[in-house]
């Protein structure tokens, strides 16, 4: 009988706990990029690379750097579909763009070169809403400066 008071009385303290609204285990919520939202993304990027005759691979990822959504214009080199993806990795993963990595080791941090699955090169941009990274695009074919703009065009039709 005392074993079954024992269980009852944890059972009742969790209960309570639980309805007591402490905050204990309930779960974050946060903004996240939709499938639609990375649809329109590489939609504007493709319409702004196709503008400029630009063949170009494009990924947007989610906040954690999982492929979302992939697009590649047509002629574009197969080399460029793992480096958009690795761009927007690296984007999403370190919360801002890829550019500033690779501006880093150009002024001699080169420890930058020994992080796991980084891509350090101009061309991959978070997307942030509320102050929060909720995902990233990265853009590869064109030279870097392109591949930026192309993105840019991307995370512009988010906002």
């Amino acid at each position: 009988m005392r074993g079954r008071a024992i269980s009852v009385s944890v059972i009742s303290v969790m209960l309570a706990l639980f309805f007591a609204g402490t905050g204990w285990g309930a779960p974050l919520l946060k903004k996240s990029l939709s499938l639609e939202d990375a649809r329109k993304a590489a939609a504007a990027a493709a319409t702004e690379a196709k503008k400029n005759k630009w063949n170009m691979a494009i990924a947007v990822v989610d906040d954690g750097g999982q492929l979302i959504y992939f697009e590649r214009i047509d002629e574009t080199q197969v080399g460029s579909i793992d480096i958009a993806i690795g761009k927007a990795r690296t984007a999403a993963i370190f919360k801002r763009p890829t550019k500033a990595l690779e501006d880093a080791i150009n002024g001699g941090q080169h420890a930058i070169l020994s992080f796991p699955n980084t891509l350090p090169r101009e061309g991959g941009l978070p997307v942030f809403a509320d102050g929060k990274c909720i995902g990233a695009i990265g853009v590869s074919g064109g030279k870097s400066s392109e591949d930026a703009q192309v993105g840019k065009a991307g995370v512009d039709a988010l906002k």
